[in-house]
């Protein structure tokens, strides 16, 4: 399969009017589903709900125009909420920009050099611990509009959002509190009365909400009260680019170029099981990072691939790439047209859409069975990712995460490898324990080697203990995968105690890639290549001879 070629191109071999005519009706419904969560995605994260609406039309169409997958929908996500909202407060809509074309770039580098793959060596339990965190940020994030609160500051991070809730709780707004409530009972309830699965539930909770305050005049926040809105086009705008703007923004582009490239491959492989089709992971980081730099141009905020809208789309007959790209041009139609009625939507209805939208990504029930049947090191890495993408932000969880994944993972790798020394024939016949051991040449010593040979484990190669009587020290390698220098290192150092004590080091069955360390280090003609032997049998002769 060509690695950068967009699953469009493929598509449209077989392409024919029927699977035209599905993919139109699932690109409006997934516009209708999409319009309202684009709306409060884009308040959540800190910035206008135009500007929500921008993102999902212009990254939603070049994501699906050059995408790796046949039904990925792309636009903003629940994913990018807080972290948007916290570079929005610090640096400005022009830094959000910045940073979301450079997490673009690193995009299209991670698919050019093909590190699609490499996404899956992030663990489970780091994308369950902050994909759970990043929901808890956002509930906490809507408490405010949903209950009418008013803070006497404006606070950016979770904790701080936590305590100004605490210290404004006599400012309930109890009219604010019934429209949330009503908003919160269409969206649960909805989709458990069969006759009405068809209906998007958030676009009912926003048309009843609004019609709600505006009939009875009631005092409550609505979109109108708070912004600006706009239904002009997206238009393109060039930021000021200086080294000092750049080099603050790459902790926050990195952090963005993983989120949606984690996000993006989640949402392919969850759509693969559901059509049975292969998505091309490279050509989908390609295309995330296109649709990022073109949203970041043209005024929107980052975007990746969203699974419950890339669902919807499947089961409503999407089958190519053209249903993600209608789904982008009915929204500019709605922009233009319907945009001025956002204003009318109040805010605790946009809280309740987005309590939803955290409570469907939060995967309570997969972290409970993870903390109840996962061993104790993994439930660490998930705890600590949690926690501190809720205290802190997602780059220090991220990083925690990985480096505590990382020396668990050397832990268990250095507690699996073992350095073991054979028992054979001696003076007293055959050990009934070990019939089915080789005998050796007497003065010989065999030692086997189980398990990669890296820095974690070099220690057990440099205190190996040998009876220093012996003529010849057999390592048996065929356990053996892999070797750093560390290892190397060891492995030299015991060489150099076996050639002081007139030992004679052998080497047995050694496999390619410690092969290739050793010819590059130059110890194959250091030790001698007749002291290299292909397997057990043949060190055993070498062990003969030089008796």
């Amino acid at each position: 399969m060509n690695s950068f070629k967009p699953k469009l191109f493929t598509v449209l071999k077989t392409y024919n009017k029927e699977q035209f005519a599905q993919d139109v009706v699932a690109g409006i419904i997934v516009a209708i589903i999409a319009l309202p969560l684009s709306i409060a995605l884009a308040l959540a994260s800190g910035v206008g709900p135009e500007q929500g609406l921008y993102t999902a039309i212009v990254a939603g169409f070049i994501i699906s125009f050059l995408g790796g997958s046949r039904v990925q929908i792309s636009g903003p996500t629940a994913a990018f909420a807080s972290i948007v909202a916290g570079i929005v407060a610090t640096k400005g809509m022009e830094g959000l920009m910045v940073a979301t074309v450079l997490a673009g770039l690193f995009l299209i580098i991670m698919g050019v050099f093909k590190f699609g793959s490499l996404i899956k060596f992030i663990p489970y339990t780091i994308t369950t611990g902050f994909t759970f965190g990043i929901a808890v940020t956002i509930a906490v994030g809507q408490v405010k509009d949903f209950t009418g609160l008013k803070f006497s500051s404006s606070p950016i991070t979770t904790m701080e959002k936590l305590s100004a809730i605490f210290s404004s709780i006599s400012t309930i707004n109890y009219v604010a509190l019934a429209v949330g409530v009503i908003s919160l009972a269409v969206l649960i309830i909805m989709p458990k009365i069969k006759a009405l699965d068809k209906i998007p539930p958030s676009l009912i909770a926003v048309i009843l909400s609004a019609a709600i305050v505006k009939v009875f005049d009631l005092n409550v926040n609505t979109i109108g009260d708070l912004y600006t809105i706009s239904s002009r086009l997206p238009s393109i705008a060039i930021p000021d680019i200086s080294f000092d703007v750049i080099k603050s923004s790459i902790p926050d582009a990195f952090t963005i170029a993983v989120l949606a490239a984690v996000e993006s491959l989640l949402s392919c492989v969850v759509s693969d099981g559901m059509i049975g089709d292969r998505h091309n992971s490279n050509m989908e980081l390609i295309a995330q990072g296109a649709g990022n730099i073109g949203s970041a141009l043209f005024g929107g905020i980052p975007a990746t691939g969203a699974i419950a809208r890339t669902a919807a789309n499947i089961k409503n007959g999407g089958r190519s790439p053209i249903a993600g790209m209608v789904h982008s041009a009915v929204l500019l139609i709605i922009l233009v047209v319907l945009m001025p009625y956002a204003a009318l939507i109040p805010m605790p209805a946009i809280a309740a859409i987005l309590f939803i939208v955290a409570y469907n990504m939060s995967g309570w029930r997969e972290c409970v069975s993870l903390l109840k049947t996962s061993p104790k090191s993994d439930v660490a890495i998930l705890l600590v990712t949690l926690v501190l993408t809720v205290v802190f932000d997602l780059v220090v969880a991220i990083i925690a995460g990985l480096l505590l994944a990382a020396i668990l993972f050397m832990k268990r790798m250095a507690d699996v490898t073992e350095v073991e020394s054979w028992k054979y024939i001696g003076e007293n016949g055959v050990d009934a324990d070990n019939i089915n051991l080789k005998a050796v040449p007497e003065g010989t010593l065999v030692f086997e080697l189980n398990g990669p040979m890296f820095f974690g484990v070099a220690d057990k190669i440099s205190r190996l203990m040998f009876d220093k009587t012996k003529d010849v020290l057999i390592l048996r390698m065929r356990g053996v995968p892999a070797m750093d220098i560390s290892a190397l290192r060891s492995l030299k150092s015991l060489y150099s105690d076996c050639k002081k004590n007139n030992i004679t080091l052998i080497l047995s069955h050694v496999n390619e890639q410690p092969m290739k360390v050793l010819e590059k280090s130059g110890f194959v003609n250091e030790i001698g290549k007749n002291n290299i032997c292909r397997c057990i049998d043949d060190a055993i002769k070498r062990a003969e001879e030089i008796k």
